[in-house]
């Protein structure tokens, strides 16, 4: 009995092995053929163009001019005549201080010179009235030295009354605030009835801003290719604001700093911006773009093409067979998701997408545009 069970339990192991073998082999082959299937990338070709060579820096918008204005008398405000933000023209009347001390002064001061000067006439007459007297031995030479003493006395206090109206003058002029320069008025900071001391209160912060300065820091590990683009000729700056909405707007570099900032490693510059629709304001953050070159006629292709190997930079190429063959590749410059290089011909076709699935005899299924000699494509690549 033993013997008829141990004989039945080893055909069902034959049995299930057989069948295990059976079912599996059908497998084999399938993955077998899964893994010769063509391997769906996109792909484009190597094109020769002139790829700018340029520093993606952060700038910020500075006031071509600003002006804050201060008191430059004692005194109380007696009227705020610009509006926050308002465009005004050098010579506009900004603030007035009230005037009625000023004015006093004015008048006393005028009123003293009106003394002084009678006072001068009266010593001229009396110098040529002695003079004939003189003349005539009725009055001695000292009286007389007396006398032309006195005018000369009188004359510089005339002098001196002179120039007391013409500072009280000055003095109430200074109680009218104007806008030194064009610009952009800000905040209101004083307000009727607000004491003002000299040079010491702002009245108000004047900014131009047509045209703009942007100013930026340039790394020094650049500064051998800034020396070689000013040598050539005028820097132009491409600045737009960080979310690159608008278009960029050129701006001519007029301003390199004459030393390297020690704690940044940097070197200051600054790019003006005509700004005539007013679309950047001082102190904004900006994108500059700074071109220091750019390569002529040279081979490039996508960003995502290139690869990282143990041999260093690769790109996968396609042969016309749709075969892919790997490619060390030399790195000269990239820019705008192209990158100039070397190792590859214009007109090769490189994989820019699917390059994990990629074997050396893998072959590929080109999903874009592009034509190859073996699969003709349904349109032509851009």
């Amino acid at each position: 009995m033993r013997f008829f069970l141990k004989a039945f339990i080893v055909i069902l192991v034959l049995a299930g092995g057989i069948t295990l073998f059976l079912r599996s082999a059908p497998t084999d082959k399938a993955a077998g053929k899964k893994d010769n299937a063509p391997v769906p990338v996109l792909a484009a070709r190597a094109e020769t163009r002139d790829l700018a060579i340029a520093v993606d820096l952060v700038g910020r918008g500075e006031a071509y001019e600003s002006v804050s204005l201060k008191a430059r008398v004692d005194g109380q405000v007696q009227a705020v005549l610009f509006r926050e933000g308002q465009h005004v023209k050098a010579g506009e009347v900004l603030l007035r201080l009230d005037p009625a001390d000023f004015n006093a002064r004015l008048r006393q001061a005028e009123a003293n010179q009106a003394r002084d000067q009678a006072q001068l006439q009266k010593a001229r007459a009396d110098v040529n009235r002695y003079q004939t007297l003189q003349q005539q031995g009725f009055v001695s030479v000292e009286r007389l030295a007396d006398l032309n003493a006195a005018l000369a006395a009188a004359e510089a206090t005339v002098q001196a009354d002179r120039a007391t109206v013409e500072l009280a003058r000055l003095q109430l002029s200074y109680a009218t605030v104007r806008a030194p320069i064009d610009g952009v008025v800000g905040a209101r900071l004083v307000f009727p009835g607000t004491a003002v001391k000299t040079n010491d209160t702002v009245l108000a912060l004047v900014n131009r801003v047509q045209p703009l300065l942007v100013s930026f820091a340039l790394p020094e590990r650049h500064l051998g290719q800034l020396r070689a683009a000013l040598a050539r000729g005028p820097i132009l700056a491409a600045v737009s604001t960080p979310d690159s909405a608008g278009q960029a707007l050129s701006a001519a570099v007029g301003f390199v700093d004459n030393a390297v900032d020690p704690g940044t490693g940097t070197l200051l510059m600054k790019a003006k911006l005509d700004n005539r629709d007013e679309r950047f304001s001082a102190g904004q953050y900006l994108r500059v773009e700074l071109v220091l070159d750019t390569l002529k006629g040279v081979v490039t292709v996508p960003t995502e093409a290139i690869q990282q190997d143990s041999k260093g930079n690769v790109v996968y190429t396609v042969t016309p067979d749709l075969g892919v063959e790997i490619r060390p590749v030399g790195i000269v410059a990239e820019r705008s998701g192209r990158v100039a290089l070397t190792g590859i011909e214009a007109g090769t076709l490189v994989v820019t997408d699917g390059h994990l699935r990629l074997t050396p005899k893998s072959k590929v299924k080109i999903k874009t545009a592009e034509a190859t000699p073996a699969q003709p494509a349904a349109g032509q690549a851009k």
